[in-house]
């Protein structure tokens, strides 16, 4: 099968961010599949390069993009991969399209292509779209709400097979997608890339002097409006006047690194309770979270963000350290129901502190929900979750 694959956001374990796409094309190649992924060159090289990721043709656009841009230089960015992904997916040879959203916009050529080479498609769900950019006041236009609208509705309509990021946003699409259409596979959960050794962990707190060996409650993702790292702020202001030992670690980059780092000094925090640092590579992730007692993954407190399948989420669950969140949905229950994480408050920085400090002082309860993590990250597993997708691949391809 020759496959393009279309995903604005594409990493592989060098780079910081999501693999999921990564782990999929690759095993896609191995069990003999062509794969040519179309994607951004998102560290800014300013020409069109190709380079072979264990295997897959990869065709990287010089089209920067960073979570710190505005949302008119997004807008560009997104209309730049669309025009870059014409230009490419005409040249190539392909008979299954694999297009991966956000943004919605990877819709256009997706579809233009889908008509172009007669291939079969499938589109993948990773945000709600048009609903989340409306919920966060990013999409206010009438117009373009309408467009996205339509170009949402056209493109559930032509794929043969859509593919839901978590149960909550399968039920959102229900009643517009027919349920043989529809499948739900979650972010990934590489038990095997993170089953390292404690001393990978103390390595990776000897790079900080001021890190004590005390509890470290770390946070490794995008620093966006929608992400809500400042409640960790907050919490972390709270703590030190109930335990001072805990510190704070955030792994990251995005719009509010620079309004965060000056909250944090303002507030006494920065490089004592409180430590920011860059995004760091997919493959050095084992070792940050193995430095940590608990993991974390927050949003703003936004009804439409209880759909999110978050990475940070699953790698906590791999990594086998218990997980702290601040919102509802479906995650939320997967902690609840296997006590693998807690979760506190959105909105009550003095009773989220309370909460994290009863469980950091209970040595039994972290390693409870530790082993309970692990246990609830085989669900997700990288080999079992690619199965799923393998499975989706072949209904639109043969049925």
């Amino acid at each position: 099968m020759n496959i393009l694959y279309l995903h604005q956001y594409f990493n592989t374990p060098s780079m910081p961010g999501s693999t999921r796409s990564y782990e999929f094309a690759k095993r896609l190649v191995a069990r003999g599949d062509t794969v040519h992924m179309v994607t951004t060159n998102w560290q800014g090289k300013s020409k069109l390069s190709f380079t072979n990721e264990s295997g897959i043709n990869v065709y990287w656009a010089p089209i920067p993009y960073a979570n710190k841009m505005n949302f008119l230089r997004r807008i560009w960015a997104y209309l730049g991969y669309v025009w870059f992904t014409f230009i490419i997916g005409h040249k190539l040879n392909y008979d299954l399209i694999i297009a991966s959203s956000t943004p919605l916009t990877i819709a256009i050529p997706a579809l233009w292509l889908k008509r172009a080479k007669r291939a079969k498609m499938i589109f993948e769900v990773r945000d709600l779209w048009p609903q989340l950019p409306i919920a966060i006041g990013a999409l206010k236009s009438p117009i373009m709400i309408k467009i996205a609208q339509f170009l949402e509705k056209k493109t559930y309509a032509s794929a043969e097979q859509v593919i839901a990021l978590s149960p909550g946003m399968a039920s959102e699409l229900n009643g517009r997608i027919p349920d043989e259409k529809l499948s739900v596979v979650t972010n990934l959960s590489d038990m095997n890339a993170f089953s390292v050794s404690d001393q990978k962990g103390v390595e990776f707190r000897n790079k900080f002097p001021r890190i004590s060996n005390g509890p470290l409650v770390v946070y490794s993702g995008a620093f966006g409006r929608i992400n809500g790292v400042s409640y960790v702020l907050e919490i972390a202001d709270e703590m030190k006047k109930i335990n001072p030992n805990v510190q704070f670690l955030l792994a990251g980059d995005g719009y509010e690194k620079e309004k965060l780092r000056m909250q944090s000094k303002k507030l006494g925090l920065l490089n004592e309770h409180l430590f920011i640092i860059d995004y760091i590579p997919k493959s050095e992730m084992p070792s940050l979270l193995s430095a940590a007692t608990i993991t974390t993954s927050f949003f703003i407190d936004l009804p439409e963000m209880e759909h999110n399948s978050a990475n940070k989420f699953f790698d906590g669950l791999a990594a086998g350290k218990p997980i702290m969140i601040n919102y509802g949905g479906w995650q939320a229950e997967l902690l609840m129901e296997s006590g693998a994480g807690f979760i506190i408050p959105p909105n009550d920085p003095t009773g989220a502190a309370e909460k994290l400090n009863e469980v950091i002082l209970n040595d039994k309860k972290l390693h409870q929900m530790g082993q309970a993590a692990r246990n609830l990250a085989t669900r997700f597993d990288v080999n079992s979750s690619y199965k799923k997708f393998e499975d989706v691949i072949d209904r639109a391809y043969f049925i």
